[in-house]
């Protein structure tokens, strides 16, 4: 199947560069890319999300709660 994509020329221009030094094209990384997402046996994904999980209530904030305001008037 041919697909069409709208990509920034410069990102296309620096990703060839970058995929020419180990070898690769840039339809080739895609294609690996799609088959990788396709085949729904991602590992990594699985593992850190039983990480962040298994981590989940276990920081210690030492009594700071998130203010927004706070968080924009130390820019």
């Amino acid at each position: 199947m041919n697909i069409t994509l709208s990509i920034d020329e410069q990102i296309v221009k620096r990703a060839r560069k970058k995929l020419q030094a180990v070898g690769k094209s840039v339809n080739e990384e895609i294609r690996q890319h799609l088959r990788h997402i396709a085949s729904g046996d991602d590992e990594d994904t699985k593992g850190w999300i039983q990480e962040l999980t298994s981590l989940s209530g276990m920081g210690d904030s030492h009594g700071w709660r998130f203010n927004r305001d706070e968080i924009y008037e130390r820019r």
